[in-house]
């Protein structure tokens, strides 16, 4: 992949958070926003409980990132999330927060939600929320992207034809689902950009520090696990500590790759976790 002006072009950096799920864990999101707010980030997106049980959380947070610490806040909605009814009531809810951002999403079936439910839906793919979104709000709209397809989707080609409906259909800018070769995300942007897919793409990062991420968080996402993360982890698995800095470690390596590429931006899904997090970015400059 030809990058020509890479070394001129600063990527830009944000992080994802998200609501604790007890309430009386809630007041530390405050100080993880603050300790997070000190790295400077361009932008700061949370998500919420599935189904929505924590939307009003996310305001809260949102709110405090885009009022006390003057940082962009990126708010998560979810077609499975809102009916027209809800989604009216949480974006004039937003705009009282004074956020003006929203990252616009399928979102994953709660698993208390039934068949029914799931099947009628007012809002079935993303492209629907966004035209919805688009028409009777002023927000700025995020779409989410797969550098090795969703899931779901049939092929790579018709996943981004898909793509390419969400732009223009308002998104301004799109953030990638994780990934752990970059050669997949450098495939995927030329792709997009050889589909007149041009507004600005966040290169995704999730640092696994755990053996449990493989099997939980990563296998959700259907995202694939290179040979060599797959042996750093069957390496370090089992030292907690060491298991973390070689996390860490393949985390800085991918995304300072990724910085000589001259990608729009990294967005580090951080868990929340302020001290890995402060670390790879101390380390990525």
């Amino acid at each position: 992949m030809t990058q020509n002006n890479s070394t001129l072009k600063k990527s830009q950096l944000s992080f994802e958070i998200f609501p604790p799920k007890k309430d009386e864990e809630f007041e530390n999101v405050y100080q993880i926003l603050r300790d997070l707010g000190k790295l400077n980030p361009d932008f700061i997106s949370c998500t919420y409980g599935a189904g929505g049980s924590r939307a009003g959380k996310t305001i809260e947070i949102t709110s405090f990132i885009q009022k006390e610490l003057h940082i962009d806040a990126i708010a998560h909605i979810t077609c499975v999330g809102f009916t027209k009814e809800d989604l009216e009531q949480n974006c004039a809810a937003l705009k009282a927060a004074g956020v003006s951002h929203v990252l616009a999403l399928r979102g994953d079936r709660p698993q208390t939600m039934t068949d029914e439910q799931f099947n009628s839906r007012e809002f079935y793919y993303a492209v629907d929320l966004i035209r919805y979104l688009k028409e009777h709000t002023t927000l700025d709209i995020l779409g989410a992207c797969y550098p090795e397809k969703h899931f779901e989707a049939p092929s790579f080609e018709e996943d981004l034809r898909h793509l390419k409906e969400k732009v223009e259909a308002g998104v301004s800018s799109l953030i990638s689902q994780m990934f752990f070769d970059n050669q997949y995300f450098y495939r995927f942007l030329d792709k997009a950009r050889a589909l007149n897919i041009n507004v600005p793409i966040h290169a995704g990062i999730m640092p696994i520090t755990t053996a449990k991420q493989i099997g939980t968080t990563v296998s959700l996402s259907g995202s694939s696990v290179p040979k060599e993360l797959a042996d750093i982890i069957a390496t370090y698995g089992d030292d907690k500590e060491d298991m973390r800095k070689a996390g860490i470690d393949y985390a800085v390596r991918q995304i300072r790759d990724l910085q000589e590429h001259g990608v729009d931006g990294i967005h580090i899904y951080s868990m929340n976790k302020v001290k890995t997090t402060t670390e790879i970015c101390s380390m990525i400059g």
